[in-house]
Order: C-alpha cells, then structure tokens, then sequence
C-alpha cells in the first residue's frame, strides 16, 4: 500500500500542528503506523491522498449517519451557502431544527444551539450549577464529556474520589468539585450519594458509553442512579453527543427509556457540519441569559450552514420509518460475523455493542467499565488495526474508541469487513 504522500503531510504538518493533528486520536499512536491524510469520502468509504481507499467504520466519529457526502445534505449545505456562510444574528433554519429535535426528545422543552459537543456539556454543567446553586459535579470513569477543564478528571479505584486532572493545564481547583466514579458499580453510587447527594447540582453520564470502548450500562444501574438523583436534589446530565440518532430516532433517552433533566446533543445532528446543543426541562433552562443569569454565548451558535446540515439528516431520519431496524440488523450481521471469525480462529475477543455502536476487545470476559478496558490486550487490538487497515478497512484508531455502522454499509461491505476480520484473526493467532 503506497502512503507516500500522507507520509509527506504528516511530517510537514508536524513543523507546524502539534503531533501534525487537530485532535489527538488522529495520529495512531494507540495503535501504531501511519496516519492516513483524507482527500475525500464517498459513502461507507474514504480515499487518501495516495489513491488507497478503506471501507469506514469511524464516520467522523459517529457524526455520519448517512455514510460521506450524503446527496441530501451535500445539497441542503451547498444552498444555505449561497444565502451567506454567517449571520450573527437568528434565522429560520435554527428554530425548525429545534422543533425537530424537540420532535425526537420530548424532555428537551427548551434547548440552545452550540458548535460543539465540549461546548454542550461544559454549559449544561454550568446550568445545572446555577439552577441548583450547588458546585459538585459527579462524573463516571472512562466517560469522555469533552475537554473542558471541569471535566478532564479521572477516578482513584473503587470507590468515588475527588477529581485529579488528567491532563497538565488544568489546575486542581478547577477539578476540585468533580467526583468520578467507577461506571457500572451500584455500590459506589451508593456511597456518593450517601456522602455528598445533598451538596450535588448534577451527574453526567453518556448512557451507552462510546468513549472507553461501548459498554452498556447493567440491568437497573441506570434506574439507580435516576431514583438517588431525584432524592438528593441533584440533576441527571445524559450526555448523547455521540448515541443521539445514533441509537433511535431519539437516541439512547428513547431506547432506555430514561428521564432526564438536561441532555447534550452533537455529531449526527450537524449532519457532519460543527454543531451541537444543550437543553431540558423548561425550568432549568430558564436559568440562561438573557432570561436567566447563567450566561454562555457564542458567535456561530445556529450556523446556517450547519442548520441547513441538521434538519436534512433529521428530515431522512423522519421520513424512514424502518431506518434504525434495517440499521442494527446490518450491524447485528457483522458483529456476528466478527465473533464467529475470532472464536474460529481461537481469539479470545468480546465483540460488545449497542445498536450500531461497536467495539473489538480482545479481552476473555465481557467489559463492563473502565478499568475492565484497560485490563484488555491494547497490542493485540493494535496488530488487529494494522491488519484491516492493510486490507483497506479502517477502524478507530484506539482501543477505547466505538466504531461505527452506516446507512451506507451494505451487505457487501459487510461482508467483505468479515472475510478481512477472518484472516487478520487467523494471522494473530499463528
């Protein structure tokens, strides 16, 4: 496989961006190799700057529904163009967006438009801390809520612990009122109630964690947590920036049937394009300016070009009814395929998903948090990155990263992803 070129950008990039990436994933150092520089996508695949092309389960990490270059969206953005890229002040297109993912999530009775997914959850933290007048924050370990300060915390063992920042330039007080604790563990919450329910404004949690691998929740923890929320007083932070539309027409909230208070929308909704949003109960949502004295703010809030993104992928989404069936049956396939393909080559892997989020561990018994997936072979599944990627078929580059399945992935591509799953399986155990 010649990467001739993308060896080329990456080295000059490295002169100028750090690591030659923008976000740090990117640069395949979890897995080793080279990154691949991205000329362009077309359905469920890529095509590098050196002609190869990979079939494609990352989808902009979750944000492409509808596979690359979807001709509805393509279109929709390319005549919001040409009415003007920006206008600092409010249009048409961000109030029928809203009242389309209205549409999907009931519980979001007031909501606003931000550019990111970082950007959503760090303002509905600050919401839930003015609505409440509380500080703590609690968060669970191996759950990624983007890279605002608050938030880049991680937890001691067992049991839940004050916040140390995991990254350097975030200093301890700005972690101080965060508590992490271990996902999946009933006990521990327990505990956190028990000793700071009462001092709590909020509790984040992606539903169906994509960000230390997919690892669902287990039977009851979620009603758990739910029950101890409402009793303290605290408020339930369910962060879908990466399983809303992605899981149900109204994400992991509709799938689980769960109750929030505050929810976090991103990726899928933007159709692809820089956008997210934040919003829940009427009365909590009150609390922001210029209603409310919470203040967040932000130039290209409401973009029309990622308006005019959003309501075309939430527009396909209403219009097919069987969409969210056809797409787990597709993925249900090659997780299947994926199983059967290591068992018969005697690899010891848990294929876990949840609708059309997926990940390979190459672990013995089933993860269930995230010191679970820590505990997997992270060199094994990098000699299984390099080997698809070899026979063109493009998986996150990290162990601790969902994939995903498109629209766009057809039987074929299915198909050719198990026969390539086959060999590389066959070739890690010899």
């Amino acid at each position: 496989m010649n990467l001739e070129r993308s060896r080329q950008l990456q080295a000059e990039a490295e002169g100028i961006i750090p690591g030659g990436v923008d976000s740090p994933v990117r640069a395949f150092r979890a897995v080793g190799g080279n990154p691949r520089w991205i000329e362009r996508g077309a359905g469920p695949y890529l095509f590098d700057v050196d002609g190869n092309r990979y079939l494609d389960f990352i989808g902009s990490w979750g944000a492409l529904l509808f596979g690359h270059a979807d001709e509805a969206v393509v279109a929709a953005i390319q005549n919001a163009s040409h009415e003007g890229t920006s206008f600092g002040a409010s249009s048409p297109r961000e109030l029928a967006l809203a009242k389309a993912i209205q549409g999907c999530y009931p519980q979001m009775e007031r909501l606003r438009f931000v550019n990111s997914g970082t950007e959503a959850t760090m303002s509905a933290i600050r919401v839930a801390r003015g609505f409440t007048g509380r500080n703590l924050v609690a968060k669970f370990e191996g759950c990624y809520h983007g890279h605002a300060d608050a938030l880049l915390a991680e937890a001691g063992s067992g049991v839940a612990t004050m916040g140390q920042a995991s990254s350097a330039g975030v200093p301890p007080g700005a972690v101080a009122d965060t508590l992490t604790l271990p996902w999946n563990d009933t006990l521990a919450l327990r505990e956190l109630f028990a000793r700071a329910g009462q001092q709590l404004a909020a509790v984040i949690f992606e539903p169906i964690p994509g960000n230390m691998g997919c690892i669902p929740a287990e039977p009851g923890f979620l009603d758990e947590l739910r029950a101890l929320a409402d009793e303290a007083g605290a408020l339930l932070i369910v962060d879908e920036v990466m399983s809303g539309f992605r899981v149900a027409r109204g994400g992991a909230t509709e799938r689980l049937r769960l109750r929030g208070d505050l929810f976090t929308l991103g990726k899928i909704m933007g159709g692809g394009l820089p956008c997210a949003a934040y919003g829940g109960r009427a009365e909590v949502m009150q609390c922001v300016s210029p209603v409310g004295p919470v203040y967040q703010a932000g130039t290209l809030s409401g973009n029309p070009l990622a308006m005019a993104a959003g309501l075309a992928t939430l527009l396909r989404i209403a219009h097919d009814l069987n969409l969210y069936d056809k797409l787990e049956e597709r993925a249900q396939q090659l997780v299947n395929g994926l199983r059967e393909a290591a068992a018969s080559a005697g690899v010891a892997v848990q294929v876990q998903a949840v609708g059309s989020m997926f990940t390979v561990f190459f672990s013995a018994a089933p993860v269930k948090d995230f010191a679970g997936a820590k505990r997997c072979d992270t060199a094994a599944f990098a000699r299984f990155h390099q080997g698809m990627l070899e026979r063109g078929v493009l998986l996150p580059p990290s162990q601790f990263e969902a994939a995903f399945v498109s629209t766009a992935h057809g039987q074929q591509q299915i198909r050719e992803t198990i026969t390539c799953a086959q060999a590389v399986f066959r070739q890690l155990r010899a």
